[in-house]
C-alpha cells in the first residue's frame, strides 16, 4: 500500500509541545506524504479521506476514555490506524504490566490495588499512579509518614473506577532518570534520558510533568531488557510501527520495565542520531 496522505493526530492542549513533530513532519515530506496535523477530537475531520492515521500527541485520553476508545473505534473502522487498535487497546491501562511480569521480563516491583481494595503501602517511599494515565497526571510520591494522605489519594482515583499502581521509589530515578527506549518498525533505535519532577502528595495540573530529557547511549544489558518486553508486545500483535519501552535502574543495577508506551508516546527524536526521523517516516509509511 502506497501512503500517500497521513493523519497526525494530536489534541488541543498539545500543539506546540511536542518535540518529536517537526522532524518527523520533515521527514515524512521528503517521502512526499502529505500531512496534516489534527485534533482526535475534531468534528470535522473526515479520517477516511486519510490512507493513515498516526496516534502521535493525544495526551489528553486518559480523561477522556470513553469517547477515545469510541473515536479509535470509528476510526479503526475506516482507515488504517497506528499503532494498530488491538495494541492501542491493550496499552491503555498499565494492568499489561503483569503479562510482562508473566514472561519473565522485569518489571518495576507493583501492587496492583482494584476498587474496593485496601492498599498496603512498602516501607520508605513510594509511588500512587493510576492504571490509565498521560503524562504522569494522577501521580505522586508519598514518604513513610504520609500513608493517610496516600490513602485518601487512592481512594479518589478508586472513585474514578481506577485501578491504582503502588510501586517503591526507586533511588536511581532522582540520579539517572528513565530510560526511554524506541523501537521504529520492531527494531531498537534510539536511546534517551528523562528526568520527570513527580509531586510529592500532589497532583500535576498540567497536561504533562516537567522533563528534562538528553540523548543516551543504551546498554547491550537495557537494550535486552527493553527488547524482551517489545517481544512480548510483538507475540501478541506483530511488529508495531513504533514503540517505546521506559526503564529505570533497580538497586542492584539492573534494568527493570517500568511501563510500554504504544498509544502516543513522545519519541525523543532531538536526543537521537540524525536518522531517526527518517526510521519514523519509514515505520509510518512501510
Amino acid at each position: 500500500m502506497t501512503i500517500s496522505t497521513l493523519a497526525w493526530v494530536t489534541c488541543r492542549e498539545a500543539r506546540g509541545l511536542d518535540e518529536d513533530e517537526d522532524l518527523a513532519l520533515a521527514a515524512l515530506a521528503r517521502r512526499g506524504v502529505t500531512v496534516d496535523v489534527v485534533d482526535w477530537d475534531d468534528p470535522d475531520v473526515e479520517w477516511s479521506t486519510y490512507d493513515r492515521v498516526a496516534l502521535r500527541s493525544a495526551w489528553d485520553y486518559a480523561e477522556r476514555l470513553p469517547q477515545f476508545v469510541e473515536w479509535l473505534t470509528r476510526v479503526d473502522a475506516t482507515t488504517d490506524l497506528i499503532n494498530p487498535l488491538p495494541a492501542v487497546l491493550w496499552s491503555l491501562d498499565k494492568q499489561y504490566l503483569r503479562a510482562l511480569d508473566d514472561a519473565g521480563v522485569p518489571i518495576t516491583p507493583t501492587d496492583f490495588v482494584s476498587p474496593g481494595r485496601a492498599p498496603v503501602f512498602p516501607p520508605g517511599k513510594f509511588i500512587v499512579k493510576p492504571a490509565v494515565g498521560a503524562g504522569s497526571r494522577g501521580a505522586s510520591s508519598y514518604g513513610p509518614t504520609q500513608h493517610d494522605a496516600a490513602a485518601v489519594h487512592v481512594h479518589r482515583l478508586h472513585e474514578a473506577g481506577q485501578t491504582v499502581l503502588v510501586q517503591p521509589f526507586v533511588a536511581s530515578v532522582a540520579s539517572d532518570g528513565e530510560l526511554p527506549l524506541v523501537f521504529l518498525s520492531g527494531k531498537f533505535s534510539h536511546a534517551a534520558s528523562k528526568r520527570v519532577t513527580v509531586p510529592e502528595a500532589g497532583e500535576i495540573g498540567e497536561l504533562f510533568a516537567a522533563e528534562t530529557n538528553a540523548a543516551h547511549t543504551a546498554t547491550a544489558e537495557q537494550i535486552g531488557v527493553a527488547r524482551a518486553a517489545m517481544d512480548v508486545v510483538t507475540q501478541r500483535f506483530g511488529p508495531l510501527p513504533y514503540g517505546r519501552v521506559d526503564l529505570m535502574r533497580a538497586d542492584d543495577g539492573t534494568s527493570q520495565v517500568l511501563e510500554i508506551e504504544l498509544v502516543e508516546p513522545s519519541l525523543f527524536l532531538p536526543y537521537a542520531d540524525d536518522g531517526a526521523a527518517d526510521r519514523l517516516a519509514t515505520a509510518l509509511t512501510g
